[in-house]
């Protein structure tokens, strides 16, 4: 059974795999925290479609996956990063999922959000700030009649646009008074997107906070949580001890989840995370831990699965999508390893070789003998003869 994987220094290790899953059941929803998790498209790998091309996706395969964690009690965070938003899947490819996600989660009891941002305007620009209101609001009207909660998500062409902290307060504004029901609002670091550099009018931190609670103070009815993905503990825990009461802190977070989850005295975060796609039934398990108050027996379960997380989403961190649906062929949610835009060529085979090392030791494939065969057909794949 030993398979020789290789290292980021070009030799092969042996390597064991284990030989049982973890015993991981379906469940129902949690009772201590609102869990999404970010859910990544399967690609249609019969489409003849080039890396510029719309995305073809398959679309059975996409929406059994949103029924797999379903099931275990997730929510599902739809047409967001995670599943290529403006780095494969555009806006008429998002569009459609968000349609069809959301009719089948009416008909399996689930909970979605969906992102809404500006990606059907042209790359090149440049825009009015008019433009992109009316943009946003476009995608905000697909969100509320297809009767999903909106993520109102980071746009790159109002961070080419702003002149300040004046023009996000204004857009953002605008939009919260408009939106039919309070929704969440994404604060997405420039590790998964270089165009975000400098969003909320700074590149300063510090005043890009003080302009985004700013947004949220002036329409807190209107927001029903935060979503951060800054990958900075600290200053999650000082932004959501901020936040008026009532408004949420959904970790994005994706290197320091379970201690942001498990939280402290003045509070916690809830989570939207793209780790949880591929860590879905154990991340559930260990939400249900935590809903009887037992904080060791969640961070026992949880803090294990930091090592690939972290691995996951190494810089460059916005190619994680990569891994997170090479994981999701091993574990045979996915028939084949194919990325809308040709993305499964972002990571390297030392790379995905250490994420199946890490998601098997974890026990994460339901069935680790089918892993291990497809593990052997990338490596024959790429001349690993042995």
């Amino acid at each position: 059974m030993t398979l020789h994987l290789p290292g980021a220094d070009g030799t092969l290790r042996a390597y064991e795999p284990r030989g049982e899953p973890l015993a991981l059941t379906p469940g129902s929803a949690f009772t201590s925290r609102t869990v999404f998790s970010a859910a990544h498209v399967v690609a249609d790998p019969y489409a003849d479609a080039g890396p510029d091309a719309p995305a073809a996706v398959d679309w059975d395969a996409t929406l059994a996956f949103r029924r797999h964690l379903w099931s275990h009690g997730l929510g599902v965070a739809e047409a967001m990063d995670t599943a290529q938003r403006g780095m494969g899947l555009d806006w008429a490819g998002a569009a459609e999922l968000i349609r069809r996600s959301a009719a089948e989660a009416r008909a399996a009891g689930g909970r979605i959000a969906c992102g809404v941002g500006t990606d059907q305007l042209a790359p090149a620009g440049p825009f009015t700030l008019a433009e992109i209101r009316a943009a946003y609001e476009e995608q905000l009207a697909v969100v509320e009649e297809a009767g999903a909660q909106a993520v109102l998500m980071a746009s790159r062409a109002l961070a080419a646009t702003a002149r300040g902290p004046e023009d996000y307060l204004e857009v953002y504004g605008h939009l919260l008074r408009q939106a039919a029901e309070p929704v969440v609002l994404h604060w997405l670091g420039p590790m998964f997107d270089p165009a975000l550099e400098g969003y909320w009018g700074s590149s300063d931190l510090d005043t890009a906070t003080g302009t985004f609670l700013e947004v949220i103070a002036a329409h807190p009815d209107k927001v029903d949580g935060i979503k951060v993905s800054l990958l900075d503990a600290r200053r999650e825990v000082e932004l959501r001890r901020r936040l008026p009461h009532g408004v949420r802190c959904y970790t994005g977070d994706d290197f320091n989840y379970p201690e942001l989850i498990a939280g402290d005295e003045q509070g916690f975060s809830h989570a939207l995370l793209g780790i949880f796609d591929p860590l879905g039934p154990l991340a559930a398990e260990a939400v249900r831990v935590l809903d009887t108050g037992n904080v060791p027996g969640f961070r026992a379960l949880l803090d294990p699965t930091v090592e690939l997380s972290r691995h996951l989403f190494q810089a460059p961190t916005r190619f994680y999508k990569t891994g997170v649906v090479f994981l999701a062929w091993l574990a045979g949610h996915q028939r084949h390893f194919t990325m809308v835009g040709g993305l499964q060529s972002a990571r390297s085979l030392p790379h995905l070789a250490r994420a199946y090392e890490l998601a098997d030791g974890l026990g994460l494939f339901p069935d680790p003998k089918l892993a291990e065969e497809r593990m052997r057909t990338l490596l024959a794949l790429y001349g690993v003869d042995r």
